[in-house]
């Protein structure tokens, strides 16, 4: 039972942090179109929640965390543990790598800019922060699927057997 529930947390998390880097890929050719002014603003209004130290930025952190305990509990499980190991190098690529070469970078620059102080280099920053959340969507897609698929390749399949209905047997109506 202990498996099941933490199983499932850690592809609850998986699938909150996705949704997160999901966000922001459907909003990234609307805020491509954004002037400079807008653009600024939106990247220091929208996202509060997103980031420390409020909600997102707690889930982003569980999620790898849950996934090595995951994996630790999986170990002795073949092949789960190995998909279970996909999905950590996955979500290990999305953060803290891609996270901190990339997007805080921008972030940075962007918390400390405001409407009439653009940063030159403003479009820059903007594909920058823009593509590698696009980048780090990919990963949590791709270690949501090993997660799931880590519970399915140990799903038992049931035969469905369909009786056998005698050769001479009448259809009653």
């Amino acid at each position: 039972m202990r498996l099941k529930a933490w199983r499932f947390v850690t592809i609850v998390l998986s699938a909150l942090t996705m949704g997160m880097a999901f966000c922001h890929a459907l909003e990234l050719p609307a805020k491509m179109q954004y002037s400079a002014e807008l653009y600024i603003t939106v990247q220091n209004t929208l996202y509060i929640a997103f980031g420390p130290p409020n909600i997102g930025a707690w889930i982003e952190i569980a999620t790898p965390l849950a996934a090595i305990a995951l994996a630790i509990l999986v170990r002795n499980r073949r092949p789960a543990f190995h998909l279970t190991l996909v999905a950590i190098g996955f979500i290990l690529l999305a953060f803290p790598v891609l996270f901190f070469a990339f997007t805080e970078p921008a972030n940075t620059v962007f918390r400390a800019a405001t409407p009439e102080s653009i940063p030159a280099n403003w479009e820059q920053l903007r594909n920058q922060w823009e593509y590698s959340h696009l980048a780090r969507f990919f990963c949590h897609l791709a270690a949501f699927s090993a997660l799931v698929l880590s519970v399915l390749v140990e799903t038992p399949v049931r035969s469905l057997k369909t009786p056998v209905k005698h050769p001479n047997a009448v259809l009653k109506e």
